[in-house]
C-alpha cells in the first residue's frame, strides 16, 4: 500500500504571503452615504470615525485610510471617486483588506459588486462586510455575496419605483418643480413655488423681442455672449440650444408640461425623452408668467415658419429672406458697391442675377427705397383697416373649423386599432396552427405596410391641424397690430415690418408686391 505524506501549505492561498509571516495586513475602510442631508452627513462622519478606530484597534492590521463618497448613489460605481480611487490603490498593491459596513454600502448592483470583488481576489485583496459577516476569501463568501447583492439590487429597484411613483403622483397633482439653479427668470419663493426674478425676467423678454424682431437664434446667442451676459448655468458662452430652449419652454407663459423625460433603467439611471411611453401632465397657470401667452404662441408660430422655410433666415438685416426676385425666384441679398472709396453704399439685388446666361432684369433697391415702399403699402392697409379686420376674423373662423380633420383623425385611429388587432390575431393563429413562413411573412408585411401608411396619414392631419393653429395665431397678431395702429407710422419700424410682411416680390416691370401675413397683397411702383 502506498504511503501518503502530507506537505502542509506554507503560503496564504489568495495573498501568497507566508502563513507564519508576522507582516501586518494593510487595511482600508470604505464609507458612503447616498444623500446630502444633515442626518446622513452625521452618519457619514460616524462611519469614518468608526472604521478609523476599528482598524487601528486590531494589532494585526496596518491602517491605510478611509476612502469616502458623499451624496453618491451606489447603483453603479462609475461616478464614485472615492470608491474608484480605493480600488485603484488596492490593485496597485497598497491595500490587502477593505472593510465596509455592508453589501449595500459597497454596491447595489450585483454585476458591479461581483466583478469588482473577483478582480480584487485576483490581486490578493479581501473585502470584509461587517453587517453580514462576509469575508470574500472564505469558501462561502461568494455564494453569500451573490445572494446579498441580489437582495440589495432588488432593494434599489424598490426604492427607485417608490421615488418614481412619488414623482408621478406630484405630477398628477399638478405640483411643479423647477431646476432653479439653472433656470433663467425664476427662483424658489418662500412658499417653495416659483417666484420671478425681475432682472432675469427682463433678459428673457429681450430674447423674445430679438427673435420676433427678426434675429436668428445663432445671432441672439452670439450677441448675449459678446455682451458678457452669463447663461442660466452661469457660463460665459451662450449656445444656440440654450436660446432655443428659452424660446420654446412653456414655463415662461406660466404653464408646465410635466414628465418630459423618464428613467429607462434604474441601474444606470439612463434618461429618455418621453415620446408617449409614460403619461405626461400639462398644468395651466401653475406659476406667474414672464411672457404674455399670446406672445409666446406667436414665437412658436414664427419658429415653425422659419423651420419650414429652411436655412435662409439671416439676422444681419431685417430685410434678409423677405425679398424675392419675381423673375427667377431667388432671394434678394445685400451687396456692397464701391467698398473702398467714398461712393460706398449697400444695395439689395437678386442673388441669382449673374448665375444664368440670361441675367434677371429686376432692379436693385436701397434700404431707403424698401422702407418707403413699405410705408406706402402700410398706409393703404390703414385706409382699409376695418375691412381688413373683418376679413381676418372671417378667415380665422374658417381656420378654426377643424371638424373634417377631426372626423378623419378618428377614422384613421379606428383603422389603426383594427390593424393592430389583425396583427395580434395573426400571431395567435401562427401559434395555434402551423403556418408556412412565406404565408406568415406576407400577411405580416401587409399589416406593417398598412400600419405605416395610416401613421403617415395621421401625421399629415396633425401637421395640418398645427398649421391652422399657427395661421390663427398669426392672424390674431395681425389684427392686434392693425387695430393698434391708430395713426400712420411716420418712421420705418423693424418690429412692424416683421409683424406684417410675409414677403416682398420685385418684378421686372418695376412693380413691388407685398404679401402680408393675413394674405392681403398690396402693389407699389418702384
Amino acid at each position: 500500500m502506498a504511503n501518503v505524506k502530507v506537505i502542509p501549505a506554507t503560503k496564504l492561498r489568495h495573498s501568497g504571503a507566508p502563513i507564519e509571516s508576522k507582516t501586518k495586513r494593510r487595511v482600508a475602510g470604505y464609507a458612503r452615504v447616498s444623500t446630502d442631508s444633515d442626518e446622513q452627513l452625521t452618519s457619514y462622519e460616524a462611519q469614518v470615525d468608526y472604521y478609523t478606530q476599528f482598524i487601528r484597534k486590531n494589532p494585526d492590521w496596518e491602517f491605510v485610510g478611509v476612502y469616502t463618497d458623499e451624496g453618491i448613489s451606489a447603483l453603479n460605481t462609475r461616478h464614485r471617486e472615492g470608491f474608484n480611487r480605493m480600488i485603484a490603490d488596492a490593485l496597485e498593491g497598497k491595500i490587502d483588506l477593505i472593510v465596509t459596513k455592508s453589501v449595500s454600502r459597497f454596491a447595489r448592483n450585483t454585476v458591479d459588486s461581483l466583478t469588482t470583488i473577483r478582480k480584487l481576489k485576483d490581486f490578493g485583496v479581501e473585502v470584509f462586510f461587517e453587517k453580514e459577516n462576509i469575508w470574500t476569501f472564505d469558501g462561502k463568501g461568494e455564494l453569500l455575496l451573490t445572494i446579498m447583492s441580489s437582495l440589495a439590487q432588488e432593494e434599489s429597484r424598490s426604492i427607485s419605483d417608490n421615488i418614481t411613483w412619488g414623482q408621478r403622483k406630484r405630477f398628477a397633482d399638478g405640483k411643479v418643480n423647477m431646476p432653479f439653479s439653472s433656470f433663467l427668470g425664476y427662483k424658489r419663493g418662500e412658499d417653495g413655488k416659483p417666484e420671478i426674478v425681475p432682472e432675469e425676467a427682463e433678459l428673457v423678454r429681450l430674447i423674445y423681442r430679438l427673435f420676433m424682431g427678426g434675429k436668428t437664434i445663432t445671432w441672439i446667442a452670439t450677441y448675449l455672449t459678446q455682451q458678457g451676459i452669463p447663461t442660466p448655468r452661469k457660463k460665459a458662452r451662450w449656445r444656440d440650444s440654450t436660446v432655443e430652449s428659452i424660446l420654446t419652454n412653456e414655463r415662461y407663459k406660466g404653464d408646465a408640461l410635466l414628465q418630459k423625460q423618464f428613467t429607462v433603467d434604474f441601474l444606470n439611471k439612463k434618461m429618455k425623452n418621453n415620446e408617449g411611453e409614460v403619461p405626461q401632465y400639462y398644468v395651466t397657470d401653475s406659476h406667474p408668467a414672464i411672457i404674455d401667452r399670446t406672445e409666446w404662441e406667436l414665437v412658436q408660430a414664427e419658429m415653425a415658419r422659419r423651420k419650414e422655410k429652411g436655412n435662409h433666415q439671416n439676422s444681419l438685416n431685417v430685410f434678409s429672406s423677405k425679398i424675392y426676385c419675381g423673375e427667377c425666384g431667388s432671394y434678394y441679398g445685400s451687396k456692397v458697391w464701391h467698398s473702398t472709396d467714398k461712393y460706398r453704399r449697400v444695395v439689395w439685388r437678386c442673388n441669382g442675377k449673374y448665375e444664368r446666361q440670361t441675367r434677371c432684369s429686376t432692379k436693385h433697391l436701397t434700404d431707403d427705397e424698401i422702407k418707403k415702399l413699405f410705408l406706402n403699402a402700410v398706409s393703404k392697409l390703414h385706409d382699409e383697416r376695418e375691412t381688413l379686420i373683418e376679413d381676418c376674423r372671417f378667415m380665422r373662423d374658417i381656420l378654426s373649423d377643424t371638424s373634417e380633420l377631426e372626423v378623419e383623425h378618428a377614422r384613421l385611429m379606428e383603422e389603426l386599432t383594427a390593424v393592430g388587432l389583425l396583427t395580434e390575431k395573426l400571431f395567435e393563429e401562427n401559434a395555434a396552427v402551423k403556418m408556412t413562413t412565406d404565408d406568415f411573412d406576407a400577411r405580416h408585411a401587409s399589416y406593417v405596410e398598412r400600419y405605416n401608411d395610416l401613421q403617415s396619414k395621421l401625421r399629415a392631419i396633425t401637421d395640418s391641424e398645427e398649421r391652422k393653429q399657427r395661421q390663427i395665431k398669426v392672424l390674431d397678431r395681425f389684427i392686434k397690430d392693425i387695430r393698434g395702429m391708430k395713426a400712420l407710422p411716420i418712421d420705418f419700424s423693424e418690429r412692424l415690418w416683421n409683424a406684417l410682411v410675409e414677403k416682398l416680390t420685385i418684378y421686372p416691370d418695376g412693380t413691388a408686391e407685398f404679401l402680408f401675413k393675413n394674405g392681403t397683397t398690396v402693389t407699389e411702383r418702384l
